[in-house]
């Protein structure tokens, strides 16, 4: 079998705090003499389900321990770094952090200087790896929607200059999805790519609330709208790429096996598919590690995982010089029966 991590490839869901290496979580917490929960050390990876609303707020107070522990704008640069360098030797040639600025603003100078800080610090971890990299500013569903606007009008703020897209991410049992309407028509205003989380823990329902409401170019995990034949052929048709992240929706108890994640039921319907690792941190794998995951428990062949790649590809931003010579190195790298070529 090819080597997973020399295969060519985008990764889109990617976010900010959950990108940390497990390592430098526990050297910072250390540093600063930070208690950290037991699913944190000794149990790492922990075990999660979203399955109720006790759940998601276990899940989600273990994300707001690690934030906690970047204190300081280097601790900020070591980890889009760090994230940059894990991702280029998993063999992603184009990378897009996923961040909401809000939750780092008190520590870090209000949320403009810490966007400033994140654009910095993804241009000098690309420089540095040769890894394509650019943001995406994501609002938090279980806050006030107009919250949401005032990302919506930063993220416009920095459009083509380091941000290229604007979501919303959290439970999406949460909140009244339209309500964001207008912090997503901000977004489209100013040419941002729209990528809202829907279809995870919540169905084909909701799924079609985004399109209706938010006007999506992209869905971050969206993996359910398998459930609705009729819309995964709009989706399809619409050319509306899901970021689809198998581990976390095992982890979070979407599905109960890897196994059941209906990734070739995606594939044949003829939509745009991306792999993400969604939040490595507390998930235990990273990018290669979602193709890796297919090919164990589903037995995809090589063939079928460069396809998965170059879909990453056409469903990302990467500019399209970069795309097209990542896609020429997934056909170099199916063509060498060792996977030698080098992304």
């Amino acid at each position: 079998m090819r080597p997973l991590t020399t295969l060519p490839k985008a990764h889109l869901h990617l976010h900010f705090t959950g990108s940390m290496r497990h390592g430098t979580l526990m050297e910072l917490a250390e540093r600063d003499g930070l208690h950290l929960p037991a699913a944190l050390v000794e149990e790492w990876p922990p075990q999660l389900s979203a399955a109720d609303e006790k759940g998601w707020f276990r899940f989600q107070r273990l994300y707001d321990v690690a934030r906690s522990v970047l204190r300081t704008e280097d601790d900020v640069r070591r980890l889009v770094r760090e994230a940059a360098e894990d991702d280029r030797a998993d063999g992603s040639v184009w990378t897009e952090i996923q961040v909401d600025p809000s939750g780092y603003a008190a520590r870090f100078g209000g949320i403009t200087a810490f966007t400033d800080l994140v654009i910095d610090a993804v241009r000098d971890a690309s420089a540095s790896t040769g890894l394509g990299m650019s943001v995406i500013v994501a609002a938090n569903r279980t806050r006030h929607p107009l919250d949401a606007r005032t990302l919506a009008r930063l993220a416009a703020q920095y459009a083509g200059r380091g941000v290229h897209g604007f979501g919303l991410s959290n439970d999406e049992r949460r909140g009244d999805t339209s309500a964001f309407a207008p912090a997503f028509a901000i977004a489209e205003r100013a040419g941002l790519v729209l990528a809202p989380h829907a279809g995870e823990l919540r169905g084909p329902a909701h799924i079609r609330e985004c399109l209706t409401h938010l006007g999506p170019h992209r869905l971050g995990h969206g993996v359910r709208a398998v459930e609705d034949p009729r819309l995964l052929d709009s989706l399809a048709e619409a050319g509306i790429a899901l970021e689809v992240c198998p581990a976390s929706n095992v982890s979070l108890g979407v599905y109960g096996t890897i196994d059941e994640v209906p990734v070739r039921d995606l594939m044949a319907s003829g939509v745009l598919i991306a792999l993400g690792a969604d939040d490595p941190l507390l998930f235990g794998t990273r990018l290669a590690g979602q193709y890796a995951l297919l090919r164990a428990a589903q037995d995809f062949s090589d063939d079928e995982l460069a396809d998965l790649a170059r879909r990453s590809l056409r469903a990302s931003e990467a500019p399209d010089a970069l795309r097209e010579q990542a896609l020429q190195g997934v056909d170099t790298w199916l063509a060498d029966p060792r996977g030698t070529m080098t992304p």
